[in-house]
C-alpha cells in the first residue's frame, strides 16, 4: 500500500461511500485510478465487501450490552469461542488477556432479550462467570476504524516507501 491507497481508504471511511466520483471530489485522484486501485485493494483482501450500514437504534436493536466471560475450557480459545458466537445477538467477540477471557458485545431489543442472552452464556458448561455492562449512551460505534486517525498518521505508520 502506498500513500494514494491509504488516502482512498481514509476517504472511503470518512465519506462512508465507495463511490469513485465522490472519492475523486474528496481526493483529486482521477476516477480511472480510483477504479484501478479499488480493484487491486479488493483483490489483496484489504477491501472485503460493500455493506450498507444500519442504524441499530432505528431498526429496534438499541440496547447494547458488553459481557465479560470468565471460562474454564479445554482445547483452543477458537473452539470455545465458537460456542460463545453461537449465542444469538453477539455481534463482536474478543479473546483477551488478564482476568477476563472473552469480551462480547451484543445489540438487543429490550431487557428480556438481555436476560436471555446472559442465560444462554451461563448455560454453557465452561462459563464460570459473566459480568455484564449495559451501555447507557453510545459515544462512538464505528466499524470504520480509519475515521479515528488523521491521514498523516496513517501515511506515516503504514505507507511503504
Amino acid at each position: 500500500m502506498d500513500e494514494r491507497d491509504i488516502t482512498l481508504l481514509k476517504a472511503i471511511s470518512d465519506l462512508e461511500t465507495g463511490s469513485p466520483e465522490k472519492l475523486h471530489e474528496e481526493t483529486d485522484i482521477p476516477v480511472s485510478t480510483i477504479h484501478y486501485r479499488l480493484n487491486n485493494l479488493r483483490e489483496a483482501g484489504v477491501i472485503e465487501n460493500d455493506l450498507y450500514d444500519i442504524d441499530l437504534e432505528s431498526f429496534g436493536l438499541g440496547v447494547t450490552v458488553v459481557v465479560e466471560v470468565l471460562a474454564d475450557y479445554q482445547g483452543t480459545y477458537e473452539e470455545f469461542g465458537e460456542k460463545l458466537l453461537a449465542v444469538e445477538g453477539v455481534t463482536q467477540a474478543y479473546f483477551t488477556m488478564g482476568e477476563t477471557d472473552f469480551i462480547l458485545i451484543a445489540h438487543l431489543t429490550d431487557r428480556e432479550m438481555v436476560e436471555r442472552l446472559i442465560s444462554d452464556f451461563e448455560a454453557i458448561d465452561e462459563v464460570e462467570r459473566t459480568y455484564s455492562t449495559f451501555v447507557v449512551s453510545t459515544l462512538r460505534d464505528s466499524h470504520r476504524v480509519l475515521q479515528s486517525y488523521s491521514l498523516d498518521t496513517l501515511v506515516d505508520e503504514l505507507a511503504e516507501e
